[in-house]
């Protein structure tokens, strides 16, 4: 059943069994997995079935961090939440989103990764992978390649897989959730959905060791407050705690914020265009077919180079993806920095100047370990002189890597207040010199991989150091409610539910300790199933 809450009387009280506020994602799942139990459910949306701007004005907030989207763009509030924002071309008109579990080494407690670790193993989570790709109607979800390749016209390319791997991502239709799934709950005869209920505050008893009731509000005016058994909070990565830490009549500094966790440890995928993988040969762009967006058996798959475990291991860096881009790209833009157009372009110097250089045997040296740069510098030299256009062929690079959990990468309360009197969101994203690292010596170790092979080779233009402004995200927001069985170093237990509040549950990215480098919409679906699991085994009792 659909109900605008526009249209309940002022003050009335809600009462259901288990509310979800949040109808994206996480929600939209949750819900589906209670339609047909013997209890009923409130599903609250604080937006319509379709946008508009009064509403989604409610995420405006600050950006004083690394530069990031403005917030107001970040998330849709409306029924179906960031699946609106899944733009993946799948083929046959159709867009999506990319999925992929995490890796083992991602649930791993790793000593050069500070607050890395989940309180189980990926094996853990498996079960609820395979659910979650049927959620996405995928019947097979394996990232092992050679599901997907095709010896013949889509091979992998022959790199060591102790040192680069192949994994392939899957794409999952966006319609599902605000379309298909959205009329499964509005049928569902335990399900009730409120349109434009804005949630407030979380309401506790004088201990805040169990929630009461939430409190709504819409726009128009009215107010009323829903009592449940259950609280579920899936309102994303920014809005789940910016409502704890709003949670504040009993805990002065916010709902389950006892351990000044709640908001801290923001993560995002770094995204980053940089750089080239130039290939020996044009014919190479034959042999890297199953890196494009394709078809198999029905189901569109794409393949990714990532950094094996191993040298995940020994390099102390984080988990890193990249895809390839095919295009032709004007020469100048190529061989810029790389050891020897950087030794050639030296040499050519000296030789103008008629000086001989200072270090000519590092100079001769770097050509001839890199003559492919070498020779790029002087066929373009010689092409301008001759007037010439230059263009050639490579694939660009589009990084994907997973980012360090920093206490100081956060969201707090800003001063500015909105239209319901409360504080709106700051936002302070932070990359550590680790985050930057990775992705710099992960396209070194493809790189030598590359050469050695004969494939041809990776123009590294990302240095170390501080992070270069055209670094964005991926609307990839996590962390922010992290999960340990410590609740002095997380706000959420394994189960999901907040530190010392028995009825409040949290689902959806927020709760990640780490993120990887898969987006985390394929993880987020897992847990919200076995969220729902661990509700129905409350239920009976």
């Amino acid at each position: 059943m659909l109900i605008d809450a526009r249209s309940v009387p002022e003050g009335e009280l809600i009462d259901t069994d288990v509310v979800i506020a949040g109808a994206g994602l996480a929600g939209i799942t949750l819900a589906r997995e209670l339609i047909g139990l013997d209890i009923s459910v409130c599903l609250l949306e604080s937006g319509g079935l379709q946008p508009d701007k009064a509403t989604q004005s409610l995420y405006y907030g600050q950006n004083i961090g690394h530069p990031y989207y403005p917030l107001d763009t970040a998330r849709a509030r409306f029924f179906g939440g960031s699946s609106h924002y899944w733009h993946c071309p799948m083929g046959r008109q159709r867009l999506g989103v990319r999925l992929r579990a995490l890796d083992p080494i991602d649930f791993e407690k790793r000593d050069w990764v500070p607050g890395s670790g989940w309180p189980f193993p990926k094996s853990h989570l498996d079960p609820y992978y395979e659910r979650a790709n049927r959620v996405f109607q995928i019947d097979n979800g394996s990232n092992a390649v050679g599901t997907w390749e095709n010896p013949v016209t889509a091979p992998r390319l022959p790199l060591d897989p102790d040192r680069v791997a192949t994994t392939v991502f899957h794409f999952g239709q966006r319609k599902f959730f605000f379309e298909d799934y959205r009329r499964e709950i509005e049928r569902a005869a335990n399900m009730r959905i409120y349109l434009y209920a804005n949630a407030l505050e979380v309401e506790t008893d004088e201990n805040a060791c169990r929630v009461t009731a939430l409190r709504v509000k819409t726009l128009a005016g009215n107010q009323c407050r829903v009592r449940a058994g259950i609280f579920v909070l899936a309102l994303g990565g920014i809005e789940t705690p910016r409502l704890l830490l709003l949670s504040r009549r009993v805990q002065t500094e916010g709902l389950g914020n006892r351990h000044d966790l709640v908001g801290r440890c923001f993560m995002e995928h770094p995204h980053l265009w940089s750089g080239f993988f130039v290939p020996k040969s044009p014919e190479i762009l034959n042999k890297c077919r199953l890196y494009l967006t394709r078809s198999v058996n029905g189901y569109a798959v794409m393949g990714k180079l990532t950094v094996s475990e191993k040298v995940l291991r020994k390099e102390q860096i984080l988990n890193y993806c990249v895809s390839l881009h095919p295009d032709l790209v004007p020469a100048k833009d190529l061989a810029e920095h790389s050891r020897g157009a950087v030794a050639t372009k030296e040499l050519l110097s000296s030789l103008r100047w008629k000086e001989r250089p200072s270090s000519f045997s590092r100079i001769l040296s770097d050509i001839i370990k890199d003559p492919i740069g070498a020779s790029e510098v002087i066929s373009r030299r010689l092409k301008s002189k001759l007037g010439r256009s230059d263009y050639r062929f490579a694939f660009r690079l589009n990084h994907m890597s997973e980012q360090t959990p920093d206490p100081q990468s956060r969201v707090t309360l800003a001063d500015e207040l909105d239209v319901f009197g409360q504080n709106r969101i700051c936002l302070d994203w932070r990359l550590s010199e680790l985050d930057i690292r990775t992705i710099v010596r992960a396209q070194e170790v493809i790189d030598a991989e590359m050469r050695r092979t004969g494939l041809g080779h990776v123009q590294v233009d990302l240095k170390e150091g501080k992070a270069p402004g055209q670094l964005h995200g991926g609307w990839h927001h996590m962390g922010t409610t992290r999960m340990h069985e410590d609740a002095s170093k997380g706000v959420v237990d394994p189960d999901c539910r907040v530190h010392g509040v028995s009825n409040l549950f949290i689902a959806g990215a927020s709760v990640f300790p780490t993120g990887g480098y898969a987006n985390p919409v394929l993880t987020t679906v897992a847990l919200v199933l076995r969220l729902a699991d661990h509700i129905r085994v409350l239920i009976r009792r």
